[in-house]
């Protein structure tokens, strides 16, 4: 019955490829311009349909030019223009990121961090409960000041490449990238460079959906998510 509703929870946020812009708050005909506006050939047709929603025309910025784009966008969070556009896909890219390295992280901890603690004679910084620190989880003020330090670091290093990789690229700097790939995973090919983006985006997509329910259903049930669903994380022999 718990590990229902956490499912259900699980599958509770949207998956929407991009976070909403202050300036479309409050619009009054945003949801009805993107889930039946778009392109008219003057006789009542349209020339685009949704990959996502194939009876209803896809949003008119949403072309399929980006990788992982079906054309679902019903509340206009992409923006006015192909500027907002970049920007939130960038914004999307990056927290992909982030959610893919928290979801593998966030379980590692779960299931290694007081062994190891107690292995070096260190207090482990899960919670009374076994779970992982977080904002409603608690447990985040015993976590080093050095560790906040070097992610705002590491934080600021990224964006800085970012913007640096952005003013020299020009026109063929690809969205998300902050010139990092020392194994070499990215293709020169242009086919395969779409199909490792595409790739990169809905595996972010879902690890965001997957961290989200895992903050819901510790918040629910006050128990490692390891513990809830141990068929997921521990032999099953």
């Amino acid at each position: 019955m718990k590990f229902s509703v956490a499912l259900a929870c699980l599958l509770l946020p949207a998956a929407e490829a991009f976070t909403p812009s202050s300036s479309n708050v409050g619009s009054k005909t945003v949801l009805a311009n993107d889930l039946f506006g778009g392109d008219d050939d003057g006789k009542g047709a349209t020339k685009d349909m949704s990959k996502a929603l194939p009876f209803v025309p896809r949003p008119k910025l949403l072309d399929g030019e980006l990788a992982g784009d079906v054309g679902f966008d019903p509340f206009n969070f992409a923006g006015a223009d192909k500027a907002s556009l970049y920007y939130m896909r960038e914004a999307e890219i990056k927290h992909s990121r982030l959610a893919m390295l928290a979801v593998a992280g966030w379980p590692l901890a779960e299931l290694f961090d007081k062994p190891l603690a107690d292995a070096a004679g260190l207090p482990t910084l899960l919670t009374k409960s076994g779970a992982s620190p977080s904002i409603l989880n608690g447990g985040l003020g015993n976590v080093d000041i050095a560790y906040w330090a070097v992610v705002v670091a590491l934080a600021g290093i990224v964006e800085i490449e970012s913007d640096k990789t952005r003013e020299e690229k020009g026109k063929s700097y690809l969205l998300g990238d902050c010139n990092f790939d020392p194994l070499g995973f990215f293709p020169e090919d242009k086919v395969k460079r779409q199909a490792m983006m595409t790739k990169e985006i809905k595996h972010g997509r879902l690890a965001m959906m997957a961290l989200t329910g895992f903050v819901v259903q510790e918040a629910i049930f006050r128990i490692p998510v390891v513990a809830e669903t141990p068929f997921f994380f521990k032999p099953l022999f």
